[in-house]
């Protein structure tokens, strides 16, 4: 499994479990694994939704700031990778 660096953690939201990231290169879209790393953060998450803005959407782009939902509790400045399968 290949991954590549997309964007990073810009906040976390821990009542709703929703990470904020700042998408710094490539593409997110629903259905695809992110990679969450940090100093004390390393776990995987598959996107199932995620939003802008509290519109629902199914793709984001370089530039975008998204907020998905995340299973264990993410860090500002953790750097989120998106798994590619070869």
């Amino acid at each position: 499994m290949e991954e590549k660096l997309i964007g990073i953690v810009s906040n976390y939201f821990s009542k709703i479990s929703v990470a904020a990231i700042e998408i710094k290169d490539g593409t997110v879209s629903v259905g695809d694994t992110l990679h969450f790393l940090g100093h004390t953060t390393d776990c995987e998450s598959r996107v199932n939704s995620m939003q802008i803005e509290h519109k629902s959407i199914t793709a984001a782009k370089k530039g975008d700031s998204v907020g998905i939902k995340v299973p264990e509790k993410v860090r500002e400045n953790d750097r989120v990778y998106k798994i590619v399968s070869d």
